[in-house]
């Protein structure tokens, strides 16, 4: 798995920019973010070409009295606009550096750069929907002085925001992007992601291999790559490529619980719950982490284990039907029957439809003799989904105790056609009080 706080899931900010790039000014080169400009043959006011000059040289203090004197006399003046929203967001005024952006918008609804620059800051504060009209929107619009890798850029933005929710937009995006730019390393990583995200797993694993042949090094190409071949079950293959990503960054949490969801699938579950404990132990309060830590103790038969972390975890999501159901199985493993009524009533008092909850309090019920309360738990149970053999069992055995003994016989049976021998133990009891119930 992938964690959200894994290198291999670029954040925004990291895939297209930390804001306010210069690449994205009219005067910027095409190069890399925060590269001072060349001269334009554009027809500039001097006083705005020397404030320019003054904030490509990063003298932001400087810059900021003579254009906001400039702005006094031209406040319509989209490039200047565009000037002042640039130096808000290089001294970390992202909300007025966005007034400025939207200002120059107005002033120039055809400004590229304005636009450009507001989606990308409205990506990194989370406003998708927004963010993606402005990329859109810069992409059917030209810099003011030709700059292909500002294009490129806007169309390698898109492609990011449409990765999650539409990755056929996303690959057209970039497309796009490389019919302006030469290829880059980038452009490899984000190949693999949209083909992963198209469930195209033979273009992702291809797109990987050829970014750790340009780059060897690639954290994210390495444990890309190592993803698709978990997928694949090709674990032997994978834990190399794991391994050596870990290599570069050891204390990175995503990779750790990648390589601790590898070591599971191999049947290396000491491994892979060392591997857990050691990160749960760095940061406790990581719900993932504890998460998996938790299933991981459940899947190795110690519920104990697991029982006081998934009641943690419950106090931030006191109401989550399915944490609720899980932590009221866990109680289950761990004969805490009393204690997973509890659990399993709370869940299906918040959702009447919770097929595990019913199921998981009737068994609990049933384990309490609790006879009467395994039925009514049942039957709203039946409401929702067939009988199975263990559900079947359970009403026989619930109304053998009531001593309703034909309807007792009758699930006995029900329950002996459905087990065809999968539940030996059940079975042979089933066939023992049919006899004494006088049904054989």
């Amino acid at each position: 798995m992938i964690s959200s706080k894994s290198l291999l899931v670029l954040a925004f900010i990291v895939s297209v920019g930390a804001g306010g790039l210069r690449a994205q000014h009219p005067d910027a080169p095409a190069a890399a973010p925060q590269a001072a400009p060349p001269t334009t043959p554009r027809l500039v006011a001097p006083e705005l070409a020397a404030v320019e000059e003054t904030l490509d040289a990063k003298q932001f203090d400087t810059a900021r009295p003579p254009l906001l004197h400039y702005l006094e006399a031209h406040p319509g003046d989209a490039r200047a606009l565009f000037d002042l929203g640039y130096l808000d967001q290089q001294t970390d005024q992202s909300e007025a550096a966005e007034t400025e952006y939207r200002k120059a918008i107005a002033a120039d609804p055809q400004q590229f750069e304005a636009r450009l620059e507001l989606g990308l800051l409205l990506a990194r504060q989370n406003d998708m929907g927004e963010a993606r009209d402005q990329l859109r929107a810069a992409t059917e619009r030209q810099p003011a002085a030709p700059n292909p890798g500002a294009q490129g850029q806007a169309y390698r933005a898109l492609a990011e925001l449409d990765l999650a929710t539409d990755p056929a937009e996303a690959k057209q995006a970039l497309l796009s992007a490389l019919k302006i730019t030469p290829e880059t390393p980038g452009d490899l990583l984000l190949t693999a992601r949209i083909a992963t995200a198209s469930d195209d797993p033979e273009t992702a694993e291809a797109a990987y291999r050829q970014l750790i042949a340009r780059q060897p090094d690639s954290v994210e190409g390495l444990a890309g790559l190592a993803h698709i071949l978990v997928r694949q079950k090709k674990y032997s293959d994978a834990e190399p490529l794991l391994k050596a990503a870990l290599a570069k960054i050891p204390d990175d949490p995503g990779l750790n619980m990648q390589m601790a969801s590898l070591l599971a699938a191999e049947g290396k579950e000491d491994e892979s719950i060392g591997a857990l404990e050691k990160l749960h132990q760095k940061d406790p309060a990581d719900p993932q982490i504890a998460q998996m830590l938790a299933d991981a103790y459940l899947s190795a038969h110690h519920p104990e284990q697991a029982e006081p972390i998934l009641a943690s975890l419950l106090k931030s999501r006191p109401d989550d039907v399915d944490s609720l159901d899980e932590y009221g199985q866990t109680l289950i493993y761990a004969q805490k029957y009393d204690a997973a009524v509890r659990v399993f009533n709370h869940a299906t008092q918040l959702k009447s439809d919770d097929l595990d909850g019913w199921s998981g309090l009737a068994f609990a019920d049933s384990r309490l003799h609790r006879d009467e309360e395994t039925l009514k738990a049942l039957s709203m149970r039946s409401k929702l989904a067939p009988e199975t053999p263990s559900t079947l069992f359970l009403w026989a055995i619930s109304y053998d105790n009531l001593h309703q003994a034909k309807l007792a016989a009758e699930y006995y049976q029900r329950f002996l056609d459905t087990a065809k021998g999968k539940f030996p133990d059940q079975e042979w009891q089933a066939h023992h009080r049919l006899v004494a119930l006088g049904q054989k």
